[in-house]
Order: C-alpha cells, then structure tokens, then sequence
C-alpha cells in the first residue's frame, strides 16, 4: 500500500504557521479557480503532507468569500489521500468549554453548501471519515488537550457571528456553530477523499452564557491555544496510514 499524503487545511488556529521540511510551493489553477494560497507540498517527520492555509496568507479572505471547491480540488490535484482539517467553532453547550477541542461526526449545512456536479444530478451522501476522526481524537488526547469524541457542527454563513435567536435554534440541534467544516466535507465526499476536522473551541456562541462575545475575545482564545493545536494535528499526522 502507498503511504497516506495528508492534507491540511489549516483554519485560524493554524493560520499559515505550520512548517514542513523540504517543502515546495505548488502554483496551479483548478477548473474552478485558484485556492486561498498556493499549497506547500513537504515532509513532516516521515510523513508526506499538503498544508494550505483556509485564509489565505495574513488570513486575508473572509468566510463567505471563501473558493471551497478549488481548496478541495487542488488538494486532489496534488495528491492528497486524506485531509484534516483545522475549523475555529462556538459552542452550543454549556459542557463544551473555550479552549477545548471537537471532533465532530456530524454536520448539519442549511445555506450554501457547494458542489462540483452543478451540470448532473449526483446525490452524494456527506460524511466524516472515522479513521481521521480517531486520529485525531488520540492525538489530542495524547497532547493532554480536552478532547469531546463526536458532536454535531452546524454551518451557519459569515462573516457575521449568529444572532441569540439564531443560537437558541442551533443549540437544540448541534454543539458548535463554524461557517466552514460542512462545506469542505461535503466536497471532500465528492471527491472520494476522507475528510475530519479537529474543530477548536474560540468561544460560547451569543446567548449560552452572559457574558458579551466580540472578535477581539474569539481571537484572543485562538491564539492561546495556537501551540496546542499545531501539537495536535502534528501527532494526527503520525496516525494516518
């Protein structure tokens, strides 16, 4: 069997900050546009990785503006076998702490979610692959992180943040709201390709606690749980065969 090619898809956790020995940008076009940024193609110990920053360099493209369908496509294109990805999420829960991690098994995606079979009808059954779930959930308990094995992540569309009527809704029906993860699995399904993604907890959606939520206080969790995330997805790496 040849050995697994691992993609990442860094979110803002990672942002571009994930070094890969050896490591060659690869510039290409896909038939549906250009990803975020060029894929950097290296190693990672013994392993052969594809890092691509969802963002972009300086995380420059918002959300709603993301080119999901050429991110996954160059992934293909370049040989990826699997994917992880990294997705900055809120939670639902009161249970589900800042500075925890998810690994979902479920998403739900009501607006927007993209395709590739826009001329043919295709009815593709979504889902998350269990062996890059596992990976990543003994990676991070490895890395002695606060893990939840499973969980459903509800995709709402940014940039804006969700309102607490919004919240009230989704809280009966997931544990994290993010405006990326059911995308990117979606066509990663598509494409045959098996898809995880280790979603990091930023913040307490609007409404679940009193507390008022702003960007400076999501970001600030992110950075504080930077190193820890890089850690995880470094030892999910090893996993993935």
């Amino acid at each position: 069997m040849a050995p697994a090619v691992v993609g990442i898809i860094g979110g803002s956790a990672l942002g571009d900050a994930f070094e890969l020995e050896d490591e060659q940008a690869k510039f290409l076009v896909t038939p549906h546009g250009a990803p975020s940024d060029p894929p950097r193609m290296g190693k990672r110990g013994a392993v052969t990785v594809i890092f691509l920053p969802r963002h972009g360099k300086d995380h420059r493209i918002p959300p709603h503006k993301l080119n999901h369908r050429a991110n996954l496509w160059a992934m293909k294109e370049i040989g990826a076998t699997h994917i992880l990805a990294t997705s900055s999420t809120g939670s639902l829960k009161k249970t589900i702490h800042p500075g925890t991690f998810v690994v979902p098994d479920d998403f739900i995606g009501y607006w927007d979610i993209p395709t590739y079979y826009d001329d043919r009808v295709v009815h593709a059954t979504p889902s998350l692959d269990g062996a890059v779930r596992a990976a990543l959930v003994a990676a991070a308990k490895e890395a002695q992180a606060t893990v939840h094995d499973g969980g459903t992540y509800v995709q709402t569309t940014g940039p804006r943040l969700e309102t607490r009527a919004e919240v009230a809704h989704f809280k009966k029906i997931g544990d994290v709201v993010g405006m990326t993860m059911a995308s990117e699995a979606t066509l990663a399904s598509e494409l045959g390709i098996p898809y995880a993604s280790l979603c990091t907890v930023d913040n307490f959606c609007n409404g679940i606690v009193d507390e008022p939520l702003t960007f400076e206080k999501i970001r600030e969790t992110q950075r504080q749980n930077a190193d820890l995330t890089r850690t995880v997805v470094g030892k999910a790496l090893e996993r993935i065969r």
